[in-house]
């Protein structure tokens, strides 16, 4: 399998390892440096930075040498710390549910689509027409991009326990698609065990292969705790597959992070 990475991607996640550490703005000359060394030109880096940009992910800013430079907008960096939960969290067991029931107009419904893309995004199960789960501790980010896009007006959160009728597990096995969040976390391993076995086993790496390995390795993951919002243990398959593609990802994290930072910073 051939894993794609596209330059847009990329540059969100390289921020999200390493830009948030740059005393500054990031000048645009080291955003061209940085991702070259993943395999994207100069072209495609500032056609993805200008598109973030449209977006509001990037504002325009100057470094300390007067050049031209990008700094996260605020809004992107609550994305970040968000994104950080997430990503690097290990979930805390708890048998609470977080319900979201909206309703729109007709005419409205255009916000419709976009609630159900965010929730499903932030990695929401589906329960019926208007009725969405989550485990309960993604109430705060919930409601952090809820407030971002507008859209409280139209939604009530909910905080319990599920009373029945059908076993919680059988639930669940409906609320998600369990086949194909365990196919994502297969697809993980199956790029990045490897990566990880030679790690072992090899020498340790340049500053730019770390850098390298890690932005990739990130890239592909950081996706994964958001198909994956983290449900209960004893309500998946015995033989799951999440718990070893984020012992892998946490390996390659502890390996990989830190000296990649030494190229970051030449």
């Amino acid at each position: 399998m051939v894993e794609q990475h596209t330059p847009r991607s990329l540059i969100v996640t390289f921020y999200g390892a390493y830009g948030r550490a740059f005393e500054g703005p990031v000048p645009v000359s080291a955003l061209v440096r940085l991702l070259g060394a993943a395999g994207v030109d100069a072209p495609s880096v500032r056609s993805s930075v200008s598109r973030l940009k449209r977006r509001g992910f990037l504002l325009p800013a100057r470094a300390a040498d007067g050049s031209a430079a990008y700094e996260l907008s605020g809004e992107a960096r609550r994305l970040l710390d968000d994104g950080d939960r997430r990503i690097y969290g290990s979930p805390e067991p708890s048998d609470e549910w977080l319900v979201a029931v909206f309703s729109v107009p007709e005419q409205e419904r255009h916000k419709r689509h976009l609630l159900r893309s965010r929730l499903a995004g932030l990695g929401f199960g589906s329960v019926a027409p208007g009725v969405w789960i989550a485990p309960a501790r993604l109430a705060e980010e919930t409601a952090h991009t809820l407030e971002r896009l507008h859209l409280t007006p139209y939604v009530e959160l909910f905080r319990g326990g599920h009373l029945g009728f059908a076993p919680t597990a059988e639930a669940v096995s409906r609320w998600w698609d369990l086949a194909a969040l365990a196919k994502q976390h297969e697809e993980f391993l199956d790029l990045h065990e490897p990566a990880l076995r030679a790690l072992q086993s090899g020498p340790r790496p340049t500053p730019e292969e770390a850098y390298r390995g890690y932005l990739l390795a990130l890239d592909s993951w950081r996706r994964l705790p958001y198909a994956d919002p983290g449900l209960p243990r004893e309500l998946l398959p015995a033989d799951w597959p999440g718990d070893r593609a984020a012992a892998v990802f946490t390996e390659l994290h502890t390996r990989l992070r830190d000296t990649g930072a030494e190229f970051v910073d030449l």
